[in-house]
C-alpha cells in the first residue's frame, strides 16, 4: 500500500498521461488519510472537469478553494466547471473572481463576457471580450464569443469580420465556421453561408447542427434535393434532433415528394408534439396537396401552440382563400404584413377603411408579382365608385398598359414623386376592404386593353400565319418558389401542334427562350420578329398579339392573368401545386370568365394535360 505521497506523486504522474480514472482514485485515496490536503482537491477537480463530472469538479474545486486560496487559473477553472454544469450565476463570479486575482487573464475576460452576453448584458459583454483581444490579439476564441455577441446585439455585418478573425487566428475551427454560416443566411448571403457550413463539417464530420443548417440553407436556395441528402445525413448523427427532421420535410416537400415529407414532419413532431413550426409545415405539406380541410385543422393547431406566429397565419389565410372562405381569408391575409419578407410600406398617411371618399385623393400601391398586380387593378373603377381621386403607382413599364384601365385618374411611376393623397392602400387588400366574396368577386373584362394601333401592325406580322392560332407560353420567372413545378417544357405542347389546323405562335419572353433551339424541328411554332416588347413596355406588344390569336395556352405566370384581364380566351396549365386564386377542383376562374383550367393529376406528368388540351382543341378546329 503506497504512502500517501507515493500516491500523490503516482496520481499526477497518472493524470499528466491522462489515465484520469485512476488517477482519480489515487486522489481519493490521499483525501482519505488527509481531507486537509488543499492542492489535491483542486487537481482531484481539474481530473474531474476532464472526464465531463461537472458537478463533482465544482465540488472538488470548492472544497480546495476553501482550504487553499487559489490563483487565477483555479478560478478561471471552477468558473468553467460551474458553466458546463449550468450553474451561470456561479460560473460568473468564479470568473469575475480570477479578474481581480489577474485583471489580465484573457481566458477569464472571455468567459465572462460570454456568460454576461448569455443573461442579455450585452455592452458589457462586448466591452470586455474587445478587452480580450486588445490584451491577446490572436486569441480565436474572443474573436468568435465577440461575433456571438454582436449577432445578439443585431450586428450582423460585425460579427462576420469579428467570425472571420477567429479563422484568421485559427483555421481549424468547426464553430467558428458554423456561427459564420449561420450569420451570413440571416443576411441573406446564401452562398457563402453555404460554404462556411461546408467547411464546419470538413472540419468535424460529425457536426450534426452544422449538417442541419447546410440542409436547410439548401433548402432556401431551391436546392432540395441536394438538401435531402445532408439532412438525412443529420438526422442519423443525431435521430432525436426534431429542428432536422422537420428540415428535411421541407426539403422533400419542395421536391414534391410529399409522403416521404409527411413522414418527417410527423417525426418531428413525436420527438416534439408541441414544435409548432412543424405542424404549420405539415399542413402546408397538406395545403399543397389539396388536403384543404386537413391543413386548415393543422394550421389551427399550430396557431394554438403559437398564436401570433406570421408565417402560420399567412398560410392559413391562403388554405382559407384556395377553399373558397373569401370572408375569413381576406382577414387572415392580411397578416402578411407581420412577416419579416414583406413589411409593411410607411406612409404619412391613414390607410383606406373602405368609407365613401368624397372627392378625396387615394393611392393604390403594387405588391408582390406581375401576375398579382394585373389581376388586382381590377378594383381600381369599385374605388372610383366611392367617389375619390384614384392614383395607382407601378413599375415604370406598366404604366402604359395600366393607364387603359378604366376608373384611374392618374398612373405613376414607381420612384418617381408621388403626387398628394389622404389615403393609401395596397392593391391586394383591397379584396379585404371591400368584402370581395367568391360570389362578388369583381370579373367585368375587359377592364385591360391593347392598343389599336399594334394590333393593327400585328395583325399584318402574323397574316402568314394560318389556321387556328395558339399562342404559347411555358416558362415563368425561373425566381419563383414553385417555378420547377408550374412551367412546363415547350416539348409537352406537342399534342397541341399535331391537331390538324391548329398554328403555335410563342409568346415566350427572356427565361426559356433556349428551348426553342432545342426543338430542332420537332414540331413548328411561329416566333415574332425582332422587337416584341422591348424593355420599358411591358406588355404591350403581348397584349396587342394576344388580341390576333384564338386562344393562349399558358402557365400559371403573369400572362395568364394578362390573357385574362383583357378578356382573350385563355387555358392555363396547372400544376398539382397550384396557386390559391384557382381555387380547388374547379376548371374555371371566377377572376377570369375567358379562362379554362387544366390541372394535373400527377405533380411533374404534363402529358395528360396536353393530351386533354389536344382533343379539346381538336374539336374546336372541327367546330370552326
Amino acid at each position: 500500500m503506497p504512502t500517501p505521497s507515493e500516491a500523490f506523486g503516482l496520481a499526477r504522474r497518472l493524470h499528466q498521461a491522462g489515465n484520469l480514472g485512476q488517477a482519480e482514485q489515487l486522489y481519493r485515496q490521499v483525501l482519505q488519510a488527509d481531507p486537509s490536503y488543499g492542492e489535491v482537491w483542486l487537481l482531484l477537480g481539474a481530473t474531474q472537469q476532464r472526464m465531463g463530472k461537472g458537478a463533482e469538479a465544482v465540488a472538488s474545486y470548492q472544497h480546495g478553494l476553501r482550504l487553499q486560496p487559489g490563483s487565477a487559473d483555479t478560478h478561471y477553472s471552477l468558473a468553467m466547471a460551474q458553466a458546463e454544469s449550468g450553474d451561470r450565476p456561479g460560473a460568473v463570479e468564479s470568473y469575475r473572481q480570477a479578474l481581480r486575482l489577474n485583471p489580465t487573464h484573457v481566458e477569464a475576460m472571455t468567459g465572462l463576457g460570454t456568460a454576461l452576453a448569455e443573461q442579455g448584458k450585452l455592452e458589457e459583454a462586448v466591452a470586455l471580450l474587445r478587452k480580450a483581444i486588445q490584451c491577446r490579439p490572436e486569441f480565436a476564441k474572443a474573436h468568435h464569443n465577440l461575433g456571438v455577441a454582436l449577432v445578439q446585439m443585431g450586428r450582423p455585418a460585425d460579427a462576420v469580420e469579428s467570425l472571420r478573425q477567429a479563422l484568421r487566428h485559427q483555421s481549424v475551427y468547426p464553430e467558428a465556421c458554423y456561427n459564420l454560416g449561420n450569420v451570413l443566411r440571416d443576411l441573406g448571403k446564401r452562398d457563402e453561408s453555404i460554404a462556411s457550413f461546408r467547411d464546419a463539417v470538413r472540419l468535424k464530420p460529425d457536426y450534426a447542427d452544422a449538417y442541419n443548417n447546410l440542409g436547410l440553407t439548401l433548402t432556401e436556395s431551391r436546392r432540395p434535393a441536394e438538401a435531402a441528402v445532408v439532412l438525412r445525413h443529420a438526422v442519423r448523427l443525431r435521430p432525436g434532433m426534431s429542428e432536422a427532421h422537420n428540415n428535411l420535410g421541407l426539403a422533400l416537400n419542395d421536391l414534391g415528394r410529399f409522403a416521404e415529407a409527411e413522414a418527417a414532419y410527423e417525426e418531428a413532431l413525436r420527438l416534439k408534439p408541441g414544435y409548432a413550426e412543424a405542424h404549420n409545415n405539415l399542413a402546408s405539406c397538406w395545403k399543397e396537396q389539396g388536403r384543404l380541410e386537413e391543413a386548415l385543422a393543422g394550421y389551427d393547431l399550430a396557431i394554438a401552440l403559437q398564436p401570433e406566429h406570421p408565417p402560420t397565419r399567412w398560410n392559413r389565410s391562403l388554405a382559407m382563400l384556395q377553399s373558397g372562405d373569401y370572408a375569413r381569408g381576406w382577414v387572415e391575409y392580411e397578416w402578411r404584413w407581420r412577416r419579416p419578407q414583406t413589411p409593411p410600406r410607411k406612409f404619412d398617411r391613414p390607410r383606406w377603411d373602405g368609407s365613401p371618399l368624397d372627392g378625396r385623393n387615394i393611392l393604390l400601391w403594387m405588391e408582390q408579382g406581375l401576375g398579382d398586380m394585373i389581376q388586382f387593378l381590377r378594383y381600381a373603377p369599385l374605388v372610383k365608385e366611392r367617389g375619390g381621386n384614384v392614383i395607382v403607382e407601378c413599375p415604370g413599364f406598366l404604366v402604359l398598359l395600366f393607364s387603359t384601365c378604366g376608373g384611374i385618374d392618374r398612373v405613376v411611376a414607381e420612384g418617381d414623386v408621388l403626387p398628394a393623397f389622404d389615403v393609401e392602400a395596397p392593391l391586394m387588400s383591397l379584396p379585404h376592404i371591400i368584402g370581395t366574396t367568391i360570389a362578388t368577386v369583381p370579373a367585368e373584362i375587359p377592364y385591360l386593353h391593347a392598343d389599336a394601333g399594334r394590333v393593327e401592325r400585328w395583325r399584318k406580322e402574323l397574316a402568314a400565319v394560318e389556321g387556328l392560332r395558339v399562342g404559347v407560353v411555358w416558362q415563368g420567372n425561373p425566381h419563383n418558389q414553385w417555378d420547377r413545378h408550374r412551367s412546363f417544357p415547350l416539348a409537352a405542347v406537342a399534342p397541341l401542334a399535331a391537331v390538324e389546323g391548329v398554328r403555335l405562335v410563342s409568346l415566350q419572353k427572356d427565361h426559356g427562350l433556349e428551348q426553342l433551339r432545342a426543338l430542332k424541328g420537332r414540331f413548328p411554332i411561329a416566333e415574332l420578329a425582332d422587337g416584341f416588347d422591348p424593355p420599358g413596355e411591358g406588355f404591350l406588344d403581348t397584349a396587342a398579339v394576344m388580341r390576333n390569336l384564338d386562344l393562349v395556352v399558358t402557365t400559371d405566370t403573369a400572362t395568364a392573368h394578362l390573357a385574362g384581364a383583357l378578356g382573350v380566351r385563355a387555358w392555363v396549365a396547372l400544376a398539382q401545386i397550384c396557386d390559391w386564386r384557382w381555387l380547388r377542383g374547379r376548371d374555371d376562374s371566377p377572376w377570369y370568365p375567358t379562362a379554362r383550367l387544366f390541372r394535373q393529376t400527377t405533380l411533374g406528368d404534363w402529358g395528360p394535360v396536353f393530351e386533354r388540351m389536344a382533343r379539346e382543341l381538336g374539336r374546336r378546329v372541327v367546330k370552326v
